[in-house]
């Protein structure tokens, strides 16, 4: 008698396991990550951190035919965008890397061995780089790495003992996904790309990834007592997100 009443059951439908493929842009090929979401309603694009890769969202069942023509009509806007992010040739002799939020003019000494250091030259900051060449980037790479890791620990050295917290490890990474990020162990973990920023900027990803030692969610218990470690908490928040993408377009690789 019930079964009258009752609504039938809609047969769930698996989407597609998510498919990459490659898309041409400009005579470039950038990985594209298609997902199926039975949810979606419409065709979203988006431009991975860095510029390195696409992702797009389509309603499960889509025909091929329209995915195709969505990147069709959306090439020059990609063509555009993919545009503002630099290469590997951006990290050689006279061109300029932002160090701590100053512009530096790379300067290949052109010497086999030597350190890479930043200097002023007539006033002029410059990262001095030696090595070949080809070297360069990776130089430069490991220049950053230490400087971030110098910044990070003294940072972190000063919050931690605000909260009562300790940390147990202090780890560089070259993450797209977050800047940051802190265990239940206290381990923390950061993005090595963050000394390219202003250093309140630094500030500010180190007293966040503290705060987490004592507040593991971002709820206003965490943003009170981030707020109190980072007064300019809002500031850097802003500068992450007008920038923060930049950061990951060199190609150090």
């Amino acid at each position: 008698m019930f079964s009258s009443l009752l609504k039938p059951r809609r047969t769930l439908r698996t989407p597609p396991p998510p498919e990459i493929r490659q898309v041409e842009v400009n005579g470039r090929s950038v990985p594209l990550t298609i997902r199926h979401n039975a949810q979606a309603t419409r065709l979203t694009l988006r431009i991975e951190p860095g510029g390195r890769a696409l992702k797009m969202t389509v309603p499960t069942g889509l025909p091929e035919r329209e995915i195709r023509d969505f990147l069709d009509r959306h090439q020059a806007w990609l063509m555009t965008k993919l545009a503002r992010f630099s290469t590997r040739s951006a990290l050689s002799d006279g061109h300029h890397i932002f160090i701590r939020g100053v512009a530096h003019r790379i300067e290949e000494t052109g010497k086999l061995r030597g350190l890479t250091e930043a200097v002023f030259v007539d006033g002029e900051p410059v990262l001095r780089v030696s090595g070949l060449s080809e070297h360069v980037p990776r130089r430069i790479c490991d220049f950053l790495k230490k400087e971030a890791r110098r910044d990070l620990e003294e940072r972190v050295a000063i919050h931690a003992p605000k909260v009562g917290r300790k940390v147990r490890s202090l780890t560089l990474r070259d993450t797209r996904s977050r800047w940051g990020s802190c265990s239940a162990d206290g381990a923390l973990s950061f993005s090595w790309r963050i000394v390219m920023a202003p250093p309140f900027v630094t500030d500010y990803l180190a007293a966040h990834e503290v705060a987490h030692l004592r507040e593991m969610n971002h709820g206003p218990a965490f943003w009170n007592l981030c707020a109190k470690l980072c007064p300019r908490v809002e500031e850097a928040k802003r500068w992450l997100k007008r920038n923060g993408t930049m950061l990951h377009a060199l190609d150090f690789d």
